[in-house]
């Protein structure tokens, strides 16, 4: 079993971007590595679950090389809060040098085979391997330097797992989505849900493909709305346009189609979770999608820039909500 990688400054810079606001989700999460992804599955004890995607070569490993006997499979366990802080060690003294790197428009220069095939920014570049280390313990290994100059070896320890219990770590089937909206970096909804959730432990998302979403709790004397307008609804792959198919085939397209709506009741404290990373990942993520599944999941879907490299997308279950709390909010 091998595994070697190449990072460029930016590359590692991503990684730990991601890394962050999943450790703070579970502090373990499972690692896939195969010759063309990486993929990352972390859960919690509260039932939300993330799952990231990333593309390998030209993604986010400049080069790299998997051997297994299983396929050229690898899939271990590791602690996301070690593996942050060696990676932080690396990218935290040169993060001045690296926002000074941008261009006219303020993105990001990156790198991969749009951009000329890779080598760094700064000129660094960052080894990711698997080797034993401290009497035969396996480990994930990261050599790189940090200050310019300054050489740093990290040995995390990781616990190695058969490529078939990946199975296992997949994300969870759900339905279609009733509702579908793209936010918006300028509308976080994280500042929203920071502060509601010191005052109601649920909040209730009321959204419709009109491209409007309203968060609300109800407390003892009182209710407080929050209105988001002018969302993106996305049609694709959503209840929507499968029942707008299957009255276009029945009625020839006669009838107005309804518009979807679809109401969730959600703790406040797994919705904040999984929102973190609109505190950091700003500048890396290009589109995020809020999925709404009635009376079963709540879908953030996040693709990364550029979108190429990959995606992370986190699973939170909602509270089951009665025939007769949806007509409540006309939603039946």
């Amino acid at each position: 079993m091998r595994f070697k990688a190449e990072l460029a400054y930016e590359q590692l810079q991503l990684l730990n971007s991601l890394i962050g606001p999943i450790s703070r989700l579970s502090p373990r999460a499972i690692v896939y590595l195969d010759p063309e992804h990486v993929r990352i599955s972390s859960r919690d004890g509260d039932g939300i679950s993330c799952f990231a995607e990333l593309k390998a070569n030209g993604g986010i490993f400049l080069q790299h090389r998997v051997e297994s006997v299983a396929d050229n499979a690898i899939v271990f366990e590791i602690d996301l809060l070690q593996w942050r802080t060696a990676m932080q060690s690396i990218v935290g003294e040169d993060r001045r040098r690296f926002t000074s790197n941008t261009n006219t428009n303020g993105d990001d220069q990156y790198y991969g085979a749009d951009h000329g095939g890779g080598g760094s920014s700064n000129g660094n570049i960052t080894i990711m391997k698997l080797a034993k280390r401290h009497g035969g313990i396996p480990c994930l290994c990261l050599d790189g330097k940090c200050a310019g100059s300054v050489e740093v070896y990290h040995a995390i320890p990781i616990r190695v797992m058969r490529a078939a219990d990946m199975k296992y770590h997949l994300p969870p089937q759900i339905q279609m989505p009733d509702v579908q909206l793209e936010m918006t970096n300028e509308k976080p909804l994280r500042v929203v849900i920071d502060r509601l959730k010191s005052i109601s432990p649920h909040v209730y998302m009321e959204g419709s493909m009109e491209g409007n979403l309203t968060l609300r709790i109800d407390s003892d004397g009182s209710s407080i709305r929050t209105f988001f307008s002018k969302l993106l609804p996305r049609y694709e792959d959503t209840k929507s346009s499968q029942d707008e198919q299957q009255q276009d085939s029945s009625n020839n397209g006669t009838n107005t189609p309804t518009i979807a709506k679809c109401c969730l009741k959600v703790d406040t404290k797994k919705l904040s979770s999984c929102l973190q990373w609109q505190s950091t990942m700003t500048k890396n993520v290009s589109s995020a999608l809020l999925c709404m599944v009635e009376n079963e999941m709540l879908v953030v879907h996040v693709l990364l820039n550029p979108a190429s490299v990959g995606f992370f997308t986190y699973y939170v279950p909602v509270h089951f909500l009665s025939s007769a709390e949806l007509e409540m909010n006309n939603y039946q």
